[in-house]
C-alpha cells in the first residue's frame, strides 16, 4: 500500500520526462535520479498486487 500511495505522489508532483522526449543521453544527474526513482518505485507498486 505504501509504494502505490509513493506512486500516485510521484505521478503528481514529478515530471515525466517520457512525454517530454527525454534524451537519456543529456539528461542531468538530478534528472535520472528523479527516473531511477519513479521506477524504483513503480516496480514496487507493481509488486505488491
Amino acid at each position: 500500500m505504501l509504494y502505490k500511495t509513493l506512486a500516485k505522489i510521484n505521478k503528481a508532483l514529478l515530471p515525466s520526462y517520457s512525454k517530454k522526449g527525454l534524451d537519456l543521453s543529456k539528461a542531468t544527474k538530478l534528472q535520472l535520479a528523479i527516473i531511477g526513482w519513479r521506477y524504483f518505485v513503480t516496480t514496487k507498486a507493481l509488486d505488491e498486487r
